[in-house]
Parts: C-alpha cells; sequence; structure tokens
C-alpha cells in the first residue's frame, strides 16, 4: 500500500475534488474489500482500467511517452494516477493517461492509482484541471481547457478563477485569445507570438488593421513592447474625413450593405483600413490606410503584381 501524499501547488479546487470523502465513496462504489479503500492508493492491473472518455489530450509524443517508459522501468510509476470503481473489478480513468500509456510500453501489469468516487462531472473537471496544470501548454492550449472547464462544468469566469486559485483577470485573459482570429491563433499555438504579443494586438478592433499589425510584428521580428508601441501607433491614427462637400453627397455606408461587403473584402485582402466614398451620382474615391514606408511598399507590390 502506497500513502496518498497531496501535492504541492495545485489550485484550491483540484485539491477540493481530489479530498478523501468516504462516505460518498461507500455510496458510490459498493461495499467490496477494494471499494471500501476508496480515498487510499491501490495498486491496479492495467487490464482492468479503460481510458477517460473525457480525456482532454488527443495527442502524445512518442519520444516522451518512450522516455517515460524507460523511467517506469526503473524507478516505477512515482505519481499515482486517478481513478474511479465503474462495475465489478473495472476502473475508469480519470486523470494520468499519459502515464497509464506508458506503463503499458514498459510492460507493467499493475500501476499505483488513486481510487476516487467521482461524476462525470467531476471526473472532467478533474482531467482538465490536471491537464492546465502541465507545464508543456502554450497559452492557447490553456485558454482552449479554460473555456471547456465554464462550458462543460457550467463555471463562470469568477467560479474557475475560484477553482484554480487565480485572478479573475488571469482567466479572462487566457479566455480572450480565442477571440483572435484563426491566422494568429495558429501562430500563438506553433509560439510564433508569445502571448505578449497576443494581448497587445487584441487592444486593434478593425480585423484588417489587426491582421496587418499581426503580419508586421512576425515578419519583422518585434518584441511585445515593438507590438504594443505599433498597436497605439494604429489606433491613435485616424483616417482624414471627407470635405464637407463630400460629406453632403455620401451616400450613408452603414446603410449600404453592398458597400460595406466590397469595403470589407478589399480590406481583407490588403490587410489594411480600407474606406469607400461614393457620391448619389455614383462617383467615388477608394481611402487605403498604411502606417508606415514598409507598409506602404508592401501595398504597392500588392496593388502592382
Amino acid at each position: 500500500m502506497i500513502d496518498n501524499k497531496k501535492k504541492g501547488g495545485l489550485g484550491r479546487g483540484l485539491s477540493a475534488l481530489l479530498t478523501d470523502d468516504k462516505a460518498s465513496a461507500d455510496k458510490e462504489i459498493g461495499k467490496s474489500s477494494i471499494a471500501n479503500q476508496a480515498g487510499v492508493v491501490l495498486y491496479v492491473p492495467l487490464a482492468n482500467i479503460e481510458v477517460n472518455p473525457f480525456q482532454p489530450r488527443s495527442t502524445f509524443e512518442e519520444e516522451s511517452l518512450q522516455e517515460l517508459a524507460e523511467s517506469i522501468k526503473i524507478h516505477g510509476v512515482i505519481q499515482p494516477i486517478t481513478v474511479r470503481k465503474i462495475e465489478g473489478n473495472k476502473y475508469q480513468l480519470i486523470a494520468g493517461e499519459r502515464r497509464l500509456r506508458a506503463s503499458k510500453i514498459a510492460g507493467k501489469a499493475e500501476i499505483p492509482a488513486y481510487v476516487r468516487a467521482a461524476s462525470d462531472q467531476e471526473s472532467i473537471e478533474i482531467a482538465l484541471i490536471e491537464n492546465i496544470q502541465r507545464e508543456d501548454l502554450n497559452p492557447l492550449e490553456i485558454a482552449i481547457n479554460y473555456k471547456r472547464l465554464m462550458d462543460e462544468c457550467d463555471l463562470t469566469q469568477d467560479k474557475l478563477a475560484e477553482r484554480l486559485s487565480k485572478n479573475r483577470s488571469t482567466v479572462t485573459n487566457f479566455i480572450r485569445l480565442l477571440k483572435l482570429p484563426p491566422d494568429i491563433q495558429a501562430a500563438l499555438r506553433d509560439n510564433r507570438i508569445s502571448m505578449g504579443h497576443a494581448k497587445a494586438l487584441l487592444a486593434i478592433d478593425h480585423l484588417p488593421t489587426l491582421l496587418s499589425a499581426f503580419k508586421e510584428t512576425v515578419a519583422k521580428g518585434l518584441s511585445v513592447r515593438q507590438t504594443e508601441e505599433l498597436v497605439r501607433s494604429v489606433n491613435d491614427s485616424t483616417v482624414k474625413p471627407p470635405s464637407a462637400e463630400k460629406v453632403a453627397n455620401i451616400r450613408a455606408s452603414e446603410n449600404d450593405i453592398f458597400l460595406r461587403k466590397i469595403q470589407d473584402k478589399i480590406s481583407s485582402t490588403l490587410g489594411t483600413r480600407v474606406s469607400i466614398i461614393r457620391t448619389k451620382e455614383g462617383k467615388g474615391e477608394i481611402a487605403i490606410k498604411f502606417y508606415n514606408d514598409t507598409d506602404l511598399e508592401r501595398l504597392v507590390e500588392l496593388l502592382t503584381d
């Protein structure tokens, strides 16, 4: 039998979820001699453990699994997995699939496991929170797990922050990353930009302008501070308003869906802000925004190719 020692550094929410509730365990698991030991760590046959259907991880790096398997061959599984009893001698994995897979590769017949009673929702929550505790998650993966916790466990940002022992602002900053366009999310996922870059870019509301600033950030390898300065310059700059005579003849573009679609299409293609001004007679002009000489050169190349 292995003593069950709580691991430090986890959020209060996860610690609370792993608290030994003996009465609940007896009711949930039953009266067998093994079941009555819920709340302690047992050696459970690998063949008796089903994978967690709520597992938030979909991929496991093969090389890393092999390294862990070699370590398990020598030292065994140091940190027990967490399971719940389902029926007969069968258990369902709650947390620790990487250790379970590596143990199978190492040729082990059994694995130390913390047996506990858990509902489906608790199982989801524990699996997601354990996944968040991993050190190799990038900011986008953390944001996705936060959102899953909120959606699947019916948690508000305040409740989630409380579960994780985080400031609400921290949770909010991660959740906001999911509002970024796919191209920027992909760059964050692939570590081409940092969370600091992403937070700075989120201050730009206009999509084409946001994409333009993102492209410049990546192309020039800007630091977070330089990206913040770029964003400030973008937000401070304004398109020169049309003359009073033009204003009198402008059709309200806000109400002209056709014009707005054309404007948005050109903006998206050029990656910058574009304004279309049209008079009652059907004449007009297109104003294309650029932010520096490099941006102007980029636009010239696009328009003259």
